[in-house]
């Protein structure tokens, strides 16, 4: 009898780890793990890896500019074989090659938030991501808008090499260029991966800031570093302010008038969207080779409908 219950005992414990094993693994590779945007895109990948029964490993670089620690993590992954990557690359050109090796190992990849460059259902399974030029452009005409179509804007771009962050700044620049009124006055400083390098880099653009009637940010980051430098010299509600994502104190600045209109992403749909994309391959399923998360202007006078707020769920 003890004999017996020995043999049951091994064989439990030895069936354990294979049963677990038999279940995908997704590993899920965000540019950053520090802004509001990439806890919420987790939020909704973790609901839809319940749902879908996998195992999701969440695991990115803590700043926004670490390409090099970016690339050793997806190699990392490719190494375990696990049984797909849901990566959002930091640079749309130095991660292709951990890509292509992702792929001469039949691990497929999902590429969202940020483009790679590729093409999408042959380079990699899909794209899962806001139209980022045209949010651009609808914080360009949102701008616009504000200034009565005439004023000088001043555009703080992001950072080189930013596939989402390039498109949106695009797109801000073609809805702006279609106002003949609206001068750009500064488009050609970065803000840097961090609020505080942002806030460093709007500071030593302040004259500029002084003579502008406008401002547009292309990113949580970005937009927050700006507020805190136009706080620090009163200007805050003084220029018209359109950013880019949203988080708490984002929001919060927009209820109080310090900033006039944010672009906000869907990044819970997109968390849940990228590992059920990753997911559906896996099971031999059609996957759309673009997938357009969706984007919408949240104002002062929208913030609370059903319809923003429902975007707004924070993790």
């Amino acid at each position: 009898m003890r004999r017996l219950l020995a043999l049951l005992i091994l064989a439990a414990v030895a069936g354990g780890p294979t049963a677990e094993a038999a279940k995908p693994r997704i590993a899920m590779i965000p540019k950053g793990t520090s802004h509001v945007f990439w806890k919420t895109v987790e939020a909704g990948a973790r609901e839809a890896a319940a749902e879908l029964d996998v195992d999701l490993v969440w695991k990115g670089p803590l700043k926004e500019n670490d390409r090099g620690q970016q690339i050793a993590i997806v190699e990392q992954f490719v190494t375990e074989g696990v049984s797909a990557i849901a990566l959002a690359p930091l640079d749309a050109a130095a991660l292709r090659r951990p890509v292509a090796m992702a792929g001469q190992r039949k691990i497929p990849v999902v590429i969202f938030d940020s483009a790679l460059q590729g093409e999408a259902g042959k380079d990699f399974v899909s794209l899962v991501a806001t139209d980022n030029r045209r949010g651009g452009e609808l914080g360009g005409a949102r701008l616009a808008d504000l200034l009565d179509g005439k004023g000088r804007v001043v555009l703080l771009r992001y950072q080189v090499g930013s596939a989402s962050t390039d498109d949106r700044e695009a797109g801000f620049s073609a809805g702006v260029a279609t106002r003949p009124g609206i001068e750009v006055i500064s488009d050609n400083r970065y803000s840097g991966a961090t609020a505080g390098e942002a806030k460093t880099a709007a500071l030593n653009m302040l004259d500029t800031l002084k003579k502008a009637d406008g401002i547009f940010c292309p990113n949580e980051s970005s937009t927050f570093g700006m507020l805190l430098a136009l706080r620090q010299h009163n200007l805050a509600g003084k220029v018209k302010f359109v950013g880019f994502d949203t988080s708490p104190a984002l929001i919060e600045a927009l209820r109080k008038g310090e900033i006039d209109a944010l672009v906000a992403q869907d990044p819970r749909t997109m968390g849940r969207q990228a590992v059920t994309a990753a997911v559906k391959h896996l099971r031999g399923e059609a996957v759309e080779p673009v997938i357009d998360t969706g984007a919408a202007v949240v104002t002062r006078d929208n913030v609370d409908s059903p319809d923003i707020q429902k975007i707004l769920q924070l993790p």
